[in-house]
């Protein structure tokens, strides 16, 4: 079981509540293991393919794990990421807000990433440890007795592929995310997962891979290619973001962070040599 470090102190933005509302709080199978799945990533905008991969997810754990679904979160990076085509955070968030409240029926959206300084994806997974096991205290089973519930990354094969490359994740939070929480990677179009895995090798036990049987390559990048040039984003992404997008004239240009893409890299790039998570946003299937 995944344990956030006991030192770690954790700072909440103004207002903020953790969603519970889809949160199972009770166990149905007691010889599973409790699992909630985490997608950290830009979501500008939220894609059906983002959707897509917990269903994904979800059918690889009935068919094929141990493990039990009781939740299942969206956690929007920081607008400090400051990466190009990253719209305001209460935009994000909102939009996967309707994403998930109108296409879903367990999955909720989580704001404590995205109204704040930028965290990296370990302390985001600790951040999840801490509300579901120390605060609610875990799940129960049936017959009432209690349950930690392990905490699991979700993403794109790409994020894989940044983790085996030297320099990009620092070795202490590889070790703290795919050693203590493990992931499931859902194979994106192009992307070699095998190979990205071989380099991964010693924490190959803790990461599930699933393969798309219905190729998918719908990206927050390409949306944004088709409202700039004027085209119909409908059926790509869920009509309730279609229509928020719409109604607020969202994306005409490449976003508030377009500028300063260059300064973004720059800084990007600083993070790397010093060892911190620089790609941790996310790679996964955000694009």
């Amino acid at each position: 079981m995944a344990s956030y470090s006991p030192t770690r102190e954790f700072s909440y933005p103004e207002g903020y509540s953790f969603p519970t509302h889809r949160l199972a709080r009770t166990l149905r199978n007691p010889d599973k293991q409790p699992i909630v799945l985490v997608a950290c990533g830009s979501f500008s905008p939220v894609t059906y393919l983002h959707l897509r991969m917990f269903e994904m997810a979800k059918d690889y754990v009935r068919q094929s794990t141990n493990f039990e679904i009781v939740g299942g979160y969206l956690s929007p990076v920081s607008d400090q990421y400051k990466k190009p085509g990253l719209l305001a955070a209460n935009h994000r968030v909102h939009m996967c807000e309707l994403a998930a409240e109108q296409t879903s029926s367990w999955l909720m959206v989580d704001g404590w990433e995205a109204y704040q300084d930028y965290q990296r994806t370990a302390v985001v997974l600790d951040h999840f440890d801490h509300e579901i096991n120390t605060k609610l205290g875990g799940v129960v089973t049936e017959d009432g007795q209690r349950r930690n519930v392990h905490i699991m990354l979700l993403a794109g094969s790409d994020l894989i592929a940044t983790m085996s490359e030297p320099g990009v994740w620092s070795d202490k939070d590889l070790d703290h995310i795919l050693g203590q929480y493990g992931v499931i990677i859902v194979e994106r179009a192009g992307s070699d997962m095998d190979q990205a895995i071989d380099s991964l090798a010693r924490w190959r036990h803790n990461i599930h891979l699933i393969h798309q049987l219905i190729q998918n390559d719908v990206s927050s990048t390409k949306v944004r290619l088709f409202l700039r040039r004027g085209l119909s984003i409908r059926y790509l992404i869920p009509m309730p973001v279609v229509d928020y997008i719409e109604e607020n004239g969202l994306y005409t240009d490449d976003g508030p962070n377009a500028s300063g893409a260059k300064e973004a890299e720059k800084e990007r790039e600083r993070e790397k040599s010093s060892g911190r998570e620089a790609g941790s946003s996310r790679q996964q299937s955000s694009s």
